[in-house]
């Protein structure tokens, strides 16, 4: 195969690959606590019989911007928002333990508290059960208190607090599943510092101009490698025009 339609093949299909992370990231740009993920392009040599003279590009995804969203108040009891560094700790559908910036949360007919996507959040021993309430109140420690149906409205009992943790950024990964992890399955231990706040959730860090602005000069490279296969096309058919001339 002519190396320039290679080259120009193999770029056009890691730019596919680049837009589609940016648009990713553009359609959950309204979501709330959705990280961004980075990407990137880096040059690999062509090896075959000669030496490794043309160099073709390949996009990956290094990583996920971990900065924090803003803050937006929503009034509801069940939304809440961790401060700083922390995480909220909820059980994925493999069982296995992963964290969320922000929630809204709700009970289910089982008495369950789990996020807005059905996630159950973690407590001191596992899901967290909440008993038919009145009214339910959270705590900046994330100490969950219920008015229990039929008692009055002095009365408040603790039943389960909300698992909190603070690991360093680079022990985090994001998964294909879009849920944030410990590096290598790794779970952490409950942070006393950790602090949560109720009736707000944090917005995606998405900047919707920078992923458009991003997304139309990758089209444009696209549109570039495209011609580049429109003139291989053109070269090797005047080479064998010349040949039957000879």
């Amino acid at each position: 195969m002519d190396k320039m339609l290679y080259i120009s093949m193999t770029g056009a299909s890691q730019n596919s690959k680049a837009l589609q992370a940016h648009a990713n990231n553009l359609a959950n740009v309204s979501t709330s606590g959705f990280r961004r993920d980075f990407e990137q392009a880096r040059s690999m040599p062509v090896f075959g019989d000669g030496l490794p003279a043309r160099a073709y590009a390949m996009t990956e995804r290094p990583g996920t911007d971990f900065t924090h969203g803003t803050l937006q108040e929503t009034g509801r009891d069940l939304d809440v928002a961790v401060q700083g560094d922390a995480w909220i700790a909820v059980q994925s559908p493999d069982g296995s333990e992963a964290y969320v910036r922000t929630a809204s949360m709700q009970v289910d007919t089982f008495g369950i508290l789990r996020t807005a996507n059905g996630l159950p959040v973690m407590g001191n021993a596992g899901p967290i059960a909440i008993p038919p309430e009145q009214k339910i109140e959270i705590a900046q420690d994330g100490t969950i208190s219920i008015r229990a149906l039929g008692e009055t409205p002095d009365v408040m009992a603790e039943v389960d607090r909300i698992k909190l943790v603070l690991p360093e950024r680079g022990q985090l990964q994001k998964m294909q599943d879009g849920l944030v992890r410990g590096k290598d399955g790794q779970q952490f231990e409950p942070d006393a510092n950790a602090r949560m706040v109720s009736g707000y959730t944090e917005s995606s860090n998405v900047n919707a101009v920078a992923e458009m602005t991003a997304m139309l000069s990758l089209s444009r490279q696209f549109e570039l490698h495209v011609k580049m296969m429109s003139t291989a096309q053109e070269n090797a058919s005047s080479m064998a025009r010349i040949m039957q001339l000879s």
